[in-house]
């Protein structure tokens, strides 16, 4: 399996995600996060868009959700994390077993997903994941094994205050098993604000030094029953 190849076409696919402007429907509003949703071209799901301001420069954020070291101890909707393989310095797979949400209704799930970070002009940051196979690692009894579509981060810095950065993110996730669709589409925009306020509160907590040299312009290319 060509990893490097599928991790370009994500974070082209995330590209075109955010320029995509027609036909989202907003589907929740709080505490200046906007969910906002369509139907996936992909699967028998939704596509969605979740969208706010983080008060930390675009370099240091991709660099904190990019990175893997506090995951679990900031993201409360997972309870496992681990980099299975690291592919290039801007490429990883990794596997993350998520909690069970929606008062229980929605039971733990674990993936496998290719991650990969593309830096652009004007300091955006693009990060995509995608789940894959990978040898070694199939499907267990422990959990029903979902599957992410190409979904991802768009990290860009406030052009009036490059302090702050906008932060988008995309997410179409098939979760597997025998679990109606209305239970997801119902409980899963609630979920993505609290994700986005746990990105708030987390990136206070555990500030990240960016290593990467930041340029004008970049040349190279970055969920439950």
């Amino acid at each position: 399996m060509d990893y490097k190849a599928i991790a370009q076409q994500t974070a082209d696919q995330v590209l075109a995600y955010n320029q995509d402007i027609a036909g989202w429907k907003v589907v929740k509003s709080a505490k200046k996060i906007t969910v906002s949703s369509k139907a996936s071209r992909i699967f028998h799901g939704n596509l969605y868009r979740i969208e706010g301001i983080i008060p930390e420069s675009a370099a240091h954020l991709s660099d904190f959700l990019y990175k893997s070291e506090h995951r679990v101890s900031w993201d409360k909707s997972l309870k496992g994390f681990n980099v299975l393989h690291k592919i290039d310095s801007d490429t990883l797979i990794c596997h993350t077993i998520t909690q069970s949400f929606a008062m229980g209704s929605i039971s733990p799930r674990d993936f496998i997903d290719l991650v990969h970070i593309k830096h652009c002009e004007g300091n955006m940051d693009i990060i995509g994941t995608r789940s894959v196979d990978f040898p070694g690692y199939p499907p267990t009894s422990h959990y029903i094994r979902g599957y992410n579509h190409p979904s991802g981060y768009v990290c860009s810095p406030m052009k009036e205050d490059p302090a702050y950065s906008k932060l988008v993110m995309f997410v179409q996730t098939e979760m597997k098993g025998k679990l109606p669709a209305s239970v997801i589409e119902k409980s899963m925009p609630s979920n993505l604000v609290s994700f986005f306020l746990n990105v708030k509160d987390g990136i206070k907590t555990h500030k990240i030094p960016s290593v990467r040299a930041r340029h004008g312009s970049h040349s190279s290319v970055y969920k439950k029953k």
